[in-house]
Formats: structure tokens, C-alpha cells, sequence
């Protein structure tokens, strides 16, 4: 339902495009500020847990998506997603790589996170196609049912997870040493530093960032239609999928991290100049942001104390959400032209 949830609240449910924009920003902001929270319950009380009070969160979250009325029921659809996002979010990257490092596989998590973001942002996409079409050939009741049991099937997988022992983190320069790279990069890899740590997490924001306002951008453009704006939502996550592939075997530092979001802003900057590369452009920064956001998991589970995992993946995608509310507001005031 992910594409056509907005018919079903304004055309369906009679919920005026005003009051949905205000209430899903309403739904952003929360999310925002749960990430914090809820990264710190996961940490203290188990990550699998939070995975599963995720889960279960979101069936009830698609149930009032689909069952609530009025601007009350979609006022606590979306908190409850939110929630249920939050839960999750930092909980899952936290869990992968102690699940890593209890099997002494702590080399292959960026490989792992890289695959499963890959094969997310594909998947998305074909819901999104499929999940559109199924609509257009049965209707809503169908698509909303559909969106609840895959919710479902997410709580039978995280109720089948195993939570991993506690383990003390592994020192970076052992951990890039495996990979065959240089002692003298590990050892300043290893500054756990609050400076380093922001550092690593500011790069990828405002790549995203800019990215997705550049996209929004061409969607709100006067070139946009039905059509070429769906084409262009698939094409850019395909690029993002894409970039998370390449992400496999890159290094996970905070040079690449600096690269990446330089490259990507110089390339839209130029597109905003010449705007016959506009779309190349944004697909561009999108296929950099899908190397740079695996790399940027790894960095941060790999400087980050075993009981503070979640927090830290947890604070940036707070980051991320934060920064770029900050560009799409901005970008909302720029003159469209065709």
C-alpha cells in the first residue's frame, strides 16, 4: 500500500490532503523523537524484543491505516507506526552484528547489511508496482490485507530470532586487519571519540538529504506526472539498491563517508545549473547513498560499546529524519520551473 495510501485516506476515508500532510509530519516528528528512546529500551532489554514489540505495533498500525476514521483514526495509525519504526529502528543492526560476532563473523556484517538493504529497496519496489496493481483489480480491502499479513509474517520471523550473548567489542584495527587493510588506517579507525562519532554519522544525513530533496523537487516540479513521477521513485530506489550492492566490499571510514557526500553534492549542484542532467543526477546521488549507508552501519557498530548499539544506530536515523525534514521544507520555497 505504500503508493497508493494517500488515495485511501483522501479519496476513501474523506480526509482532507491538508490534514494528512500535517498529520504524517506529525507521524515523522514522533518517530524523530522516539528513535532515542527506543534505541535505549532496546539495549537494555533485549534487541529481539524491541524487534517483536516492532512488529507487532506496525499489524496493529496497518489495522487503524485501514480501519480508523476521520482524522482520529489516522492521527493514531500513524503514531503507532511511528512507534513501531522506532522499535525497530537500530534494534535490527544492532542484533545483526552481535549475531556476527557471537559466530565470529564480524567481517561479513557490512557484506550482510549491504545484501539485506539491497534486497529491501528492490522488494519495495515490486510492492509498490504489484500492491498498486492489486488495488486497481480488487480494491483497498484487498491491498490492506495483503499490507497486514506481511506485518504478520515480520512478527512470526522476529519471535524466531535468538537473541546473542553479550560480547565485548572487538578492537578495529583486529577487525580491519581481517580484511587485509592497513594497521596505520585501523588504529585511527579505533578513536571512539564523541567528535568521530558525529563525524561518521553527518556525512550519509546530508547525502540523503539532498538527495531526497532533489527528488521531491522533480516530483513537484510542473514536469512531474502520474506517470513519470512513479518511474522516477522506482528509478531512484533501483540506483539506491544498486549502490547498496556495491557497498559489499568498500571500506567503512570515514574518508569514503566525506567522498561519497562531496561527490553526490557537487553532482546535484551542477544539475540545479545545467538542468538537462537534473534526473541523471538524482539517480546518481541515490546509487552514492546506497553505498554510503551500509558503510556508514558498519563504522557505527564497530566503534560503539556492546550495550550502546542501538542508541547509535538509533541516533542516526534520527539524524537522517531530522536533516532532512530541515531540506525538504527548504526546498519546498525554491521557484518550480519546466
Amino acid at each position: 500500500m505504500h503508493g497508493v495510501y494517500l488515495l485511501w485516506w483522501v479519496q476513501e476515508r474523506g480526509v482532507s490532503p491538508a490534514a494528512v500532510a500535517a498529520i504524517l509530519a506529525t507521524g515523522d516528528i514522533a518517530l524523530t523523537a522516539l528513535e532515542i528512546p527506543t534505541g535505549w529500551l532496546a539495549d537494555r532489554f533485549g534487541h529481539r524484543v524491541c524487534l517483536i514489540a516492532g512488529s507487532a505495533l506496525q499489524i496493529v498500525g496497518m489495522l487503524f491505516c485501514w480501519l480508523g476514521r476521520g482524522v482520529p483514526g489516522l492521527l493514531a495509525a500513524s503514531l503507532l507506526v511511528a512507534l513501531g519504526d522506532g522499535f525497530r529502528s537500530g534494534a535490527d543492526e544492532a542484533l545483526l552484528y552481535r549475531s556476527c560476532l557471537a559466530l565470529d563473523r564480524e567481517p561479513d556484517f557490512q557484506a550482510i547489511q549491504a545484501r539485506t538493504k539491497a534486497a529491501t529497496l528492490v522488494a519495495l519496489v515490486v510492492l509498490v508496482l504489484t500492491g498498486g496493481a492489486a488495488v486497481a483489480t480488487w480494491g483497498f480491502a484487498v491491498g490492506w490485507i495483503v499490507e497486514t499479513a506481511l506485518s504478520a509474517i515480520g512478527l512470526i520471523i522476529a519471535f524466531a530470532m535468538i537473541e546473542p550473548p553479550a560480547a565485548t567489542r572487538l578492537a578495529s584495527h583486529d577487525q580491519e586487519r581481517s580484511n587485509g587493510e592497513d594497521a596505520s588506517s585501523s588504529a585511527s579507525e579505533s578513536a571512539s571519540t564523541p567528535t568521530r562519532f558525529v563525524a561518521l554519522l553527518v556525512p550519509a544525513s546530508l547525502l540523503g538529504a539532498a538527495a531526497g530533496a532533489a527528488a521531491f523537487f522533480a516530483q513537484t516540479s510542473a514536469w512531474a506526472t502520474t506517470e513519470r513521477a512513479t518511474l522516477l521513485v522506482a528509478m531512484v530506489t533501483l540506483a539506491e539498491a544498486f549502490g547498496a550492492f556495491l557497498a559489499r566490499r568498500l571500506t567503512a571510514n570515514l574518508q569514503i563517508q566525506l567522498m561519497l557526500a562531496g561527490i553526490g553534492t557537487s553532482i546535484l549542484i551542477a544539475a540545479m545549473v545545467q538542468p538537462s542532467i537534473f534526473l541523471p543526477a538524482v539517480a546518481c546521488a541515490y546509487l552514492l547513498l546506497g553505498i554510503a549507508e551500509p558503510l556508514r552501519a558498519t563504522a557505527i557498530q564497530r566503534v560503539s560499546a556492546d550495550h550502546l548499539r542501538a542508541r547509535a544506530a538509533s541516533m542516526a536515523s534520527a539524524l537522517d529524519k531530522a536533516i532532512a525534514t530541515i531540506a525538504l521544507v527548504a526546498v519546498g520555497f525554491v521557484p518550480r520551473r519546466r
